[in-house]
């Protein structure tokens, strides 16, 4: 990521606030992969100065979570595997990944939202086969909150104290760069190989089923 990209996310949450991150991780548990692993360490490093605004910060992002994961819950619920395998092409879907997230379910109950809530990437989509398998709306909402919050809090953790030695530092933007480049490329990857291994048995969308 470019020195200036983070100048531009920084200034849009430090402009926008905790309202920034709330949308930004509203958006990120909508099926959309804007990973939290960004948005929430910009967010310690801009906003966090404090143990109390670091409690802050992760709650916003948290109740946020929640509320862009009820579109997608939704539409598991109301529409069951049907719907989400006649516009699952649209996301890389595949029906062999909406059957380990019900044999996940089937296995593990309610407590799959609470652990994928934890993980990279399953965070994002998990809320699909919530709805999928009628889960409780309560528990599904509650086991999200107590799932992200702590992940939210960490990263945002781990951003204010880096951040702290950004300007003081002069050889902590070498070293960040680094490794961001390294993070970059592992993603990068992580992309490539999901689009190549979906492509070819990704949900054809208005394929009937």
């Amino acid at each position: 990521m470019s020195e200036k990209l983070l100048a531009l996310l920084i200034g849009f949450i430090v402009s926008g606030g905790y309202a920034s991150v709330a949308l930004l991780m509203a958006i990120q548990s909508a099926c959309v992969p804007i990973p939290s692993e960004v948005i929430m360490p910009l967010a310690g490093y801009a906003l966090a100065t404090t143990q109390w605004k670091l409690i802050i910060l992760a709650t916003v992002a948290s109740l946020a979570s929640n509320i862009g994961s009820i579109p997608a819950y939704w539409v598991g619920a109301k529409g069951g595997r049907p719907m989400v395998e006649r516009f699952g092409g649209y996301v890389l879907l595949s029906r062999r990944d909406l059957d380990l997230c019900e044999h996940f379910f089937a296995k593990y109950g309610s407590i799959t939202v609470l652990i994928g809530r934890m993980l990279p990437i399953v965070r994002t989509f998990i809320a699909l086969p919530a709805g999928i398998a009628k889960m409780n709306q309560f528990r599904f909402h509650l086991y999200t909150f107590i799932g992200s919050w702590p992940w939210c809090y960490a990263l945002a953790y781990v951003g204010m104290k880096l951040g702290a030695q950004w300007d003081t530092n002069p050889q902590f933007k070498a070293i960040f760069h680094r490794f961001h480049l390294g993070v970059e490329v592992l993603l990068l990857a992580g992309i490539v190989w999901f689009v190549v291994s979906h492509w070819k048995n990704r949900i054809r969308v208005g394929e009937s089923v």
